[in-house]
């Protein structure tokens, strides 16, 4: 009774706008409070152990790399490479939207700063060209998604973090699920681009001008390099590759492209900080309201309930995905993966799935909620972005959501995608 009367407490206080991590921190505080069982240090204490954490570091430096390539002409040059490869495909400033967060993602691991970077260069850009305002923000918000799943992944190292798994092999296992659910939003987007005639560029496919935006975004592209192939290759910690990554985003920025002056670097440093301190207050609050809900048996009972499943592969996938979407559209992915991610994980294993593969399944499902309705964060900055209505972004988001509840499907049916790459790197046998 006190976990069903906690859970619905959360969800309503979510529902009233209330800040997430204030609800995660100041419940368990009233719960103790009331039963007066153990002393309300706790909750700081809870907050300073759900934050202990190494891999945690590199998030601030993933921010950074983000913010600086924002201050600098890193996107635009990213832009450019898109335009370049895909822009004469009907549809094409929906197909440039979708292979820029693929190459965006490589170096950022953000889907909000995804979106918010982007979206407010290529939303209006759709509209002008005649896309429904509501299409360019569907768009924008899902492809955003693959920000969260081709590394660097802030909520890979956030799972990794909670459920102590190698950051390297979700990075590695991330990979191909990252470019095969871009590909399939951008095969997606030709059909509805076909039947609804978008429009389509007269300028042909020029060789050299492909060759051009290659050379023009050649230092922006070393930085996911530099990144994958650190951590991936055993060569440096998450942490480290962080810290690497955002020197060389600077580097590229002041020396080469010299395109950040001093107040520019000052912006970034402050944006980074200011959602660098968002999230980890979110990961603190969740601290406490993990820990009570597993002190009240509420996490041990899911996991006795999802475990019944078990005996059916098929029924235990449907029903798994199933409680994660709707979790996911009810509380933010930060929150869901430190409080759930863990004890998920744990289930697939007792089901017989590798905890890596869990562990993407886990990451890719939660990151839909930020896309879906009612509190998705990308949901918003998009729609917020395209001033369109929040009924309308939802319907038009219908049919790619329908494309990542696909992916989830394949990644549960086919493991070597997600468990190929760890393998071959060494990260598990």
């Amino acid at each position: 009774m006190e976990s069903l009367i906690l859970i619905l407490a959360l969800v309503l206080f979510i529902f009233l706008g209330a800040p997430i991590g204030l609800v995660l921190a100041a419940l368990p505080a009233v719960y103790i409070m009331i039963t007066d069982t153990v002393p309300l240090m706790t909750i700081p204490f809870q907050m300073y152990e759900a934050l202990a954490r190494y891999p945690l570091v590199a998030i601030p430096f993933f921010m950074l790399t983000g913010e600086l390539m924002n201050s600098s002409t890193i996107t635009e040059r990213l832009l450019e490479l898109s335009r370049a490869i895909v822009g004469r495909l009907r549809g094409g400033l929906a197909q440039v939207n979708i292979l820029t967060s693929m190459l965006f993602a490589g170096m950022n691991g953000s889907a909000v700063a995804d979106t918010a970077t982007v979206g407010s260069i290529l939303i209006p850009a759709m509209t002008r060209a005649g896309y429904a305002p509501s299409f360019s923000a569907a768009v924008t918000a899902v492809s955003s998604t693959i920000g969260g799943i081709i590394p660097p992944s802030i909520t890979m190292v956030i799972l990794a973090s909670g459920a102590s798994l190698s950051v390297g092999a979700l990075f590695a296992g991330g990979i191909l699920p990252g470019i095969l659910v871009g590909l399939l939003l951008m095969g997606l987007t030709h059909l509805i681009a076909i039947r609804r005639n978008f429009e389509q560029s007269d300028e042909p496919f020029r060789f050299p001008r492909l060759m051009r935006a290659l050379f023009n975004s050649i230092f922006a592209l070393i930085i996911p390099v530099i990144l994958v192939g650190g951590i991936v290759g055993g060569i440096f910690s998450s942490v480290e590759a962080g810290a690497i990554t955002a020197l060389t985003a600077f580097l590229v920025g002041t020396v080469i492209y010299r395109s950040i002056s001093l107040e520019n670097l000052f912006g970034a440093l402050t944006r980074s900080v200011t959602l660098s301190a968002s999230v980890f207050f979110i990961i603190g609050a969740a601290g406490p309201f993990s820990w009570l809900l597993t002190r009240l048996g509420t996490l041990r009972a899911l996991e006795t309930w999802l475990t019944g499943f078990a005996d059916s592969p098929v029924l235990f996938v449907f029903v798994l995905l199933g409680f994660i979407l709707i979790t996911g559209m009810v509380m933010d992915a930060v929150a869901n993966i430190i409080v759930l991610g863990p004890m998920l994980i744990t289930v697939c294993g007792k089901a017989g799935f590798p905890e890596v593969q869990a562990a993407l399944i886990v990451a890719v499902g939660f990151l839909l909620g930020t896309v879906t309705p009612p509190i998705g964060v990308v949901y918003f900055t998009a729609a917020h972005i395209a001033k369109a209505r929040l009924e309308s972004v939802a319907v038009a988001l219908v049919p790619f959501l329908l494309v990542e509840v696909f992916l989830l499907f394949l990644l549960f049916i086919f493991p070597s995608l997600t468990l190929w790459l760890p393998q071959l790197f060494g990260f598990i046998e």
